[in-house]
Formats: C-alpha cells, structure tokens, sequence
C-alpha cells in the first residue's frame, strides 16, 4: 500500500466524486479509478459506493480513511523532523493539552521564547482530553502532551509542571448555589450534575464523596467546558470543572466555587518513552527546563 495510493483515497473521500478528486490531483480520471481498483483489491475489501451523483465509503472504506490520515499526517510530521538544521532549527511541533491553567501559563511563555531562538519552527495545538491525548502521543501523531493527573505515565517520559488544578462546581448565577463560598458534597446531592467523562477522574470525584456518590443526578458528561456552557447559563445543570477550564469562560452569567474539603491535582508534560527523539524536541525540552528553573 503506497502513500501516494492513500493519497488519492482520501481526495476521492473529501471531493466525493473522481473527476473533480481527479483534477485536483492533476492526473486522469482513468488513472485514479484504476488506482482505487487496485487498493479495493490490495485490501480485499470494497471501499467505496459509487452512486450516480457521488461516491460514499463502505465501513471498510471509513475505517481506511481514518487510518490513512493518520498516516499521511505522520510521514508528513517525519519528513519535516529529517528536515531540520541544527544551525537553523525547522520544522513543527505538535501539542495536545485540554483546558486548564498550566496550557495558559507555560505554552505562551516557552512559544514565545522558542521562536525568538528559532523562527522557522511552527506549532499545531490539538485539544483533547488526557486519554485522546495519550492516544494520539501513543501513535507519534503529536511529540508532546499536557496533562491532568492521575496518569498513568509509566511509558512516558515526563516534567511535573509546578501548576496544580483546584476543582469546584460551574454553576449559573441564577442558582442559589453560586452565592456560597464552598460547596460541600450535600450540596451536590440531587441536583442536575455533568461530570467529566475521564474515568480517572470520575473515580477521583468518588472518593471525594465518600458513600454519597450513588445519590448524584448525573445528567451530562463531557470533555470541555465549551460544551456545556449553554447548559449551565440555562441552569439545566450545573458542572464539576477545574478552576483552569472555567477561566477560559469567565462569564458574567456562571460561576465557579470550589469543593469543600479542597479536591486539586498536578498536571505533566509528557512525551514518548524509548522513541529516537528529533533535535527539535531535545531543542525544546530545554526551552521548557530554562523556563521552569526561571
């Protein structure tokens, strides 16, 4: 299975239709349906429905398209590592983080002292939770991640970043909860609740409320507070959050009030353990160190 054959499976996925995937490729359309013959029968499987007013993808086809991308994107990224100069640093690193305050107070100081050193380099930020983020670090999709603790960080190489995260409820100001200075956990109990979807840190939560986790309302779950602020505005619920996550949305209509006794954790910098590291990532580690040792 070649990259180029890839290639031209996935403009024919995005254009849904060979003659115009054809033209943007710049070959004939002939060309690209015998390719796309020669993939179908390379992976013994159809993947592609060819209807009259556009092409679809089989599941096999959905699944090749994912995958595909994933690979293009990671000979992409290589290519661009093989690339760099010592003497003149290139090439793009690639960070996954979700939301909270180690990505605010970090990223723009070492981004913003990396590209005075080197500014050729480019940056790609992916946002994602801890489990997509290791995902993607996993498939060398990305060099570094930005994490929430707990993690399980035994493959990984790692900085304990000097940032902890305090956890609290975002709640609407029209609720009589946002009024007090704590919430404490009979304060939670029966009301409308989103939880994150991290298992790690649901089972966090658990322990925090002790016996009385079975009495929650759990309605909604998700990965970012962006998701949710319509809901908690309209009151429908309101969400257990970290303070980070909560200041990127600091409205004048929600609130965010710390649990009671305390519930706070670390955050990471990893990245992956036994990989043949780029002198742009080893650049970039001791920009990270210089800063945090500042």
């Amino acid at each position: 299975m070649e990259i180029r054959t890839l290639q031209y499976f996935l403009m024919v996925a995005r254009e849904e239709n060979i003659t115009r995937a054809a033209q943007q490729l710049h070959i004939g359309q002939p060309t690209l349906s015998r390719q796309l013959m020669q993939l179908e029968d390379e992976v013994g499987q159809q993947l592609l429905i060819r209807g009259k007013r556009k092409i679809e993808l089989t599941e096999a086809g959905m699944l090749l398209r994912r995958r595909a991308e994933e690979i293009i994107s990671l000979v992409d990224k290589t290519e661009k590592e093989l690339w760099n100069d010592e003497e003149e640093l290139s090439g793009q690193i690639t960070i996954g983080a979700g939301e909270f305050s180690a990505v605010d107070i970090l990223l723009p100081q070492v981004i913003s002292s990396f590209s005075k050193k080197y500014p050729l380099v480019t940056y790609d930020i992916y946002t994602g939770n801890a489990d997509l983020v290791k995902e993607r670090l996993d498939q060398g999709l990305i060099d570094f991640g930005i994490l929430l603790e707990p993690v399980e960080i035994e493959k990984y190489d790692f900085i304990r970043l000097p940032y902890k995260e305090t956890w609290g409820l975002v709640v609407s100001k029209n609720n009589s909860l946002s009024c007090k200075e704590h919430i404490v956990s009979n304060d939670l109990i029966g009301i409308p609740l989103s939880l994150p979807n991290r298992q790690a840190v649901q089972s966090e939560f658990t322990s925090w409320f002790h016996n009385d986790y079975d009495k929650l309302n759990i309605v909604a779950s998700g990965n970012f507070m962006t998701n949710l602020i319509s809901l908690i505005e309209a009151d429908i619920c309101s969400s257990i959050s970290v303070k980070g996550a909560f200041n990127k949305h600091n409205m004048d209509t929600i609130r965010f009030v710390p649990l009671y006794p305390e519930l706070s954790t670390g955050t990471v910098l990893v990245w992956k353990k036994h990989q043949s590291m780029s002198s742009l990532m080893q650049h970039f580690i001791k920009e990270i160190n210089h800063a945090l040792n500042e």
